[in-house]
């Protein structure tokens, strides 16, 4: 069973055809650099990114024909809000890395409340705050996996993971859901959150692509890597090294006590959810 794996990184955008073997058999690669307006704004064109996953996915399909599904790995925490009818976005992206609401932070910080600017939930505020301030438009809101499936998809479904969700600031990792409170507090509808799906299993097809090939598998990238590296049981750990570096320990379901960040940095999230 080969499968087509749309790979969306931080300064770059892959498309590879997987044999059975787990061999790569196709690769192609298109640069997609974040921009930097200013010192420690980090932003990018979510319509660039996209038009680099189409250019690459049907360039490595045409080597090959037809594949067996389609597994996303991407970038997490990145935001991007788009228009549901036009499916346009309505300002540059937000990269994971962007510190531009640092300010909003530190403020719901010290209402008890724990964002940190590099999750995206202060990040879709911002957004949302400067397109739609009264929260009359009819926009979606997600992260890079699902501003790539709304593109493979032809604009069909706005899903997330739970991988990728955990990683937003505004997933429960108690209900496996969006938290309500924490988006009545930032006023973020839940009907603009993307649906959290299965990391693994049927999705939806990719009707922009030769066959509409299934898509059957989503993760944050450093989720992705830990599976791809053996670490599927609890006790093994990886560290990737990119654009950041990130420690990653699987414990299994005997998740620690609290959902917050440790004075250490370290903090609980969802490896995967099947089923």
């Amino acid at each position: 069973m080969s499968l087509l794996v749309v790979d969306i990184g931080t300064s770059g955008v892959r498309s590879a055809i997987v044999r059975p073997d787990a061999t790569i058999a196709v690769e192609h690669r298109q640069e997609v650099l974040p921009d930097t307006p200013a010192p420690g704004l980090v932003e990018f064109d979510a319509t660039r990114m996209a038009a680099a996953a189409l250019a690459t996915a049907r360039a490595a399909l045409a080597e090959v024909g037809q594949v067996d599904g389609v597994g996303i790995a991407t970038q997490r925490a990145s935001t991007i809000v788009w228009d549901r009818a036009t499916g346009e976005p309505v300002a540059p992206a937000l990269g994971w890395q962007d510190l531009r609401t640092l300010g909003d932070c530190l403020v719901l910080q010290a209402e008890g409340l724990r964002f940190a600017p590099n999750q995206s939930a202060t990040k879709i505020k911002h957004l949302l705050d400067n397109a739609d301030p009264d929260r009359r438009r009819d926009l979606c809101v997600g992260t890079v996996d699902s501003w790539i499936i709304w593109t493979l998809t032809e604009g069909a479904v706005n899903v997330t993971d739970a991988s990728n969700a955990a990683v937003t600031g505004l997933f429960s990792i108690e209900t496996l859901d969006w938290d309500d409170a924490l988006l009545a507090k930032l006023n973020i509808s839940r009907s603009a959150m993307p649906t959290i799906v299965d990391s693994s299993g049927p999705i939806a097809p990719a009707t922009a692509l030769n066959g509409s090939p299934m898509i059957c598998g989503v993760a944050g990238d450093q989720q992705a890597s830990l599976i791809g590296q053996g670490c599927v049981r609890p006790g093994p750990a990886k560290i990737t090294f990119g654009t950041g570096g990130m420690l990653d320990l699987v414990v299994g379901p005997d998740r620690p006590a609290s959902a917050v960040r440790s004075s250490s940095g370290t903090f609980p999230i969802v490896a995967w959810k099947r089923g």
